[in-house]
């Protein structure tokens, strides 16, 4: 644990963040939800939201036809001692068929701060409905630290002949496995799919933390319970084992096929010839060693940072004072401030200090057209504040707002170091604008094959306007998909108006638009299976060039 702690507190203290005392792991179910519809149960989903960061967080699955849920998404939380960390977790309702939460039915909520919680170690309390009026449901939260190992399993079961529930057609089972505590409850660890009217199910193989699994404990009990889901949420118990993750790891280390028999203790009891209710066959299990941010910085992986600037008349003309392209003699602009607050840390990352920048929605001398200027490369980012201030006279401010293209020529970038199979470059786009954006589909588009490549996008919306809309391209609501349906990859944008940050340090809009790139960078590669280049790799390779 130590090592692990002093590990994320190096990272913090690189971005300019205070260490985090520890990492925490909230867990969450709820009881007692009343029934808004006589006629079906709530499908609830919770939302998790901080003070701190002014939006939610993070939300966990729908659990479709349930009045007591118990969610299987594990909410990781940073613990700060020396803050006052203020947690609001909403319960909603969410549309049957759908799970976004733009037509989520509001159930309740509950506010406490982390400490209370992290103190209490498990805290429940009464759901408020509107007006702050205690109804008759309640959320418990649950608290555990996060222990230093960093480790995935990726697991994938099967199972033969369960016992059929229904009379019409054959069950439709899914599995669930509780990791048991040292207090003999149980912690759900995750929850299959269901596979619809199927006797000898194949279930999604899935990836979860060796913590989460089983504390860092591989002798700690596992319950595997089988169920028959109904529809009406009441679903129907088929049988039940017990296995620990040293029992399956061995298993598979030795090539054994290793099954489990599934047991009802009912049937054990009241049926003289009883054996089981099915089999469950354990297909694959592997650990995946992940790697820290750390880890792919220190082994030579280098930041490419990219800036583009609107340059659309909706800015206003530069020469005006009221313009946000007024360049005043002694305090920066909004453009100035965000360009330095960010591009200050990300170029501790680059060792060659050479950003490319853009323009977009000008007109761009000689001709005058309108179209993305040609990138300008600046050394450091104080090269890219005066092409910034240089290149303002010379153009003359136009429309429409545009960024697929520039998003696109980044990724041609990136999809050239995704070919190498190596963690040597990782690409961040920062975008500032004083507008929504005009080619919505297009930059959907765009987004949407980037989240597979080494890349993302930090997106500063300057001055007032309303930028409601471009709150989709931030995968936090939902998933982003393309013009023609297809889901991102992963959550590779980050959106956030410059005017919550107009009056704080920038510092603080440095740490809200950055904050999620360390995990961006980590997840890209550790799903690639991209090991970080050893120390001694990378001063090699150094030397040969």
């Amino acid at each position: 644990w130590s090592y692990a702690s002093e590990r994320w507190n190096r990272e913090r203290a690189v971005l300019g963040i205070s260490p985090c005392l520890a990492k925490v792991e909230l867990r969450v179910a709820s009881r007692g939800i009343s029934d808004r519809d006589a006629l079906s149960k709530p499908d609830p989903c919770v939302v998790l939201k901080m003070q701190s960061h002014g939006q939610w967080v993070d939300r966990t699955e729908v659990i479709r036809s349930s009045i007591n849920p118990v969610f299987s998404k594990v909410f990781l939380v940073d613990f700060y001692f020396e803050e006052v960390q203020r947690l609001r977790f909403e319960l909603l309702d969410i549309s049957s068929g759908h799970n976004g939460l733009r037509d989520a039915d509001f159930l309740g909520a509950m506010e406490c701060t982390l400490g209370q919680i992290v103190s209490q170690r498990k805290l429940t309390k009464a759901l408020l409905k509107q007006g702050n009026t205690a109804g008759k449901s309640s959320i418990t939260v649950t608290a555990e630290e996060l222990s230093g190992n960093d480790d995935y399993v990726e697991l994938s079961f099967s199972a033969r002949k369960l016992d059929d529930k229904d009379f019409f057609s054959k069950s439709d089972p899914f599995l669930e496995i509780f990791r048991i505590n040292d207090d003999g409850t149980g912690s759900l660890v995750h929850r299959t799919e269901t596979v619809m009217n199927n006797l000898s199910p194949v279930w999604k193989s899935f990836k979860v933390s060796l913590n989460t699994l089983c504390s860092g404990d591989e002798d700690r009990e596992l319950k595997c319970t089988v169920w028959d889901w109904d529809s009406n949420g009441k679903h129907d118990f088929i049988g039940e084992f017990q296995t620990t993750f040293k029992e399956t790891k061995a298993g598979t280390d030795e090539g054994k096929l290793l099954q489990w028999e599934c047991i009802n203790p009912k049937y054990q009891v009241k049926k003289k010839n009883y054996r089981n209710s099915g089999v469950v066959v354990l297909n694959h299990c592997k650990i995946i060693k992940m790697y820290s941010f750390l880890d792919y910085i220190m082994g030579g992986c280098q930041i490419q940072f990219t800036v583009a600037i609107d340059f659309t008349a909706s800015n206003g003309d530069p020469r005006n004072s009221c313009s946000l392209h007024y360049i005043h003699p002694y305090q920066p602009n909004e453009y100035l401030k965000a360009l330095v607050a960010v591009g200050e840390i990300c170029q501790d990352y680059d060792s060659d200090k050479m950003f490319p920048a853009f323009g977009f929605g000008g007109q761009i001398p000689p001709d005058f057209k309108v179209r993305y200027s040609p990138s300008i490369v600046c050394v450091c980012i104080q090269g890219v504040v005066e092409a910034y201030q240089n290149c303002l006279p010379k153009i003359q401010l136009y429309g429409p707002t545009n960024i697929a293209p520039i998003i696109q020529k980044v990724a041609s970038t990136a999809s050239e170091e995704m070919h190498t199979k190596e963690a040597m470059e990782y690409f961040i786009l920062l975008i500032l604008t004083d507008g929504v954006i005009t080619d919505m589909a297009d930059t959907r588009e765009a987004i949407v094959h980037a989240s597979h490549l080494p890349m993302s996008v930090i997106i500063v919306g300057v001055g007032n306007a309303d930028f409601t809309d471009m709150q989709m391209l931030d995968g936090d609501d939902g998933i982003l998909r393309s013009p023609k349906g297809e889901p991102v990859l992963r959550d590779i944008v980050q959106f956030v108006p410059f005017k919550d940050f107009k009056h704080a340090s920038p510092a603080a809009l440095a740490k809200s638009v950055l904050a999620e790139v360390p995990n961006q960078i980590v997840d890209y590669y550790n799903a690639k299976g991209i090991k970080p280049k050893c120390v001694s790799d990378y001063e090699s390779t150094r030397k040969c060039t």
